[in-house]
């Protein structure tokens, strides 16, 4: 949670955004959905740049590489903590500050798309207490709508990737496979379809999901020569320059007991 900082003489300040823990999960994470990705569709369209078999094996690869990233250390970096406010608590307000959407994203949601049509100035989305050490918020408004979504979307295409890599799996002779099927075979029913139809529909849309999210989170929210530098904190120096005014704003002991000051 606290995260290092450096202030110069000139004033600029450069702060820890990614710890190196945090930059290695992304990677993980962005590696093995693409790996994902294009061995699915080859399983699923059939293209020709790849036999089943090949892209089967690089598909199983990259699910627990995907699934560890997500469910292991995705948490563990939420949560993890360093300093003194590290009680259950602070991490939890910590977690709904910077994860969580609410009242405060709604309002700077509000302002980016006023500023769309040329009123106002697009509002800060990253945000940093110098008193505390410690971020308030440090993602887009979408970004955590994105986040709800795109965990979801992880457990819908891990419980029917379950029965598509085997009808038959009952780990620990835990009949897994047998009771999603039973589950599906309701729902199926309304669609005049099997259940694994279904699942392989399902499976699908997750995965069209994943290239939106991309495609949104790259394309739209973050193809901008001054969100460049959120491209280079998380992929390699894990560092921002909150001197740099856009999308970035500091609050210091004067903006913080003086509110009525306009922040800096």
């Amino acid at each position: 949670m606290a995260r290092s900082a450096l202030r110069f003489a000139s004033g600029r300040l450069i702060v820890e955004r990614y710890t190196w823990l945090e930059r290695v999960t992304h990677l993980v994470h962005l590696i093995a959905m693409f790996v994902l990705l294009i061995t699915g569709f080859k399983i699923y369209f059939g293209w020709e740049f790849m036999d089943f078999q090949t892209a089967r094996t690089w598909h199983m690869i990259a699910v627990p590489f995907f699934l560890a990233a997500n469910w292991i250390l995705v948490p563990y970096n939420l949560f993890s903590c360093k300093g003194k406010r590290c009680s259950a608590k602070d991490r939890m307000v910590h977690f709904k500050d910077s994860y969580v959407f609410g009242k405060a994203d709604a309002e700077r949601l509000i302002d980016i798309i006023k500023n769309f049509f040329g009123k106002g100035r697009y509002p800060a989305f990253s945000i940093y207490d110098e008193t505390t050490g410690h971020y308030e918020t440090k993602l887009h408004p979408m970004m955590k709508i994105l986040i709800v979504l795109e965990s979801i979307a992880i457990v819908i295409v891990a419980i029917t990737g379950v029965v598509l890599y085997n009808l038959e799996w009952a780990p620990f002779g835990i009949p897994v496979s047998s009771w999603i099927l039973s589950v599906t075979w309701y729902f199926a029913s309304f669609f005049n379809i099997n259940a694994l139809g279904l699942l392989r529909l399902v499976h699908l849309f997750a995965a069209y999901w994943f290239v939106f999210e991309l495609v949104v989170h790259v394309g739209i929210i973050e193809l901008d020569p001054e969100v460049w530098k959120y491209h280079k904190a998380i992929f390699w120096s894990g560092k921002e320059d909150l001197s740099d005014p856009h999308y970035s704003e500091v609050i210091t002991a004067q903006t913080k007991y003086f509110p009525t000051k306009e922040r800096p």
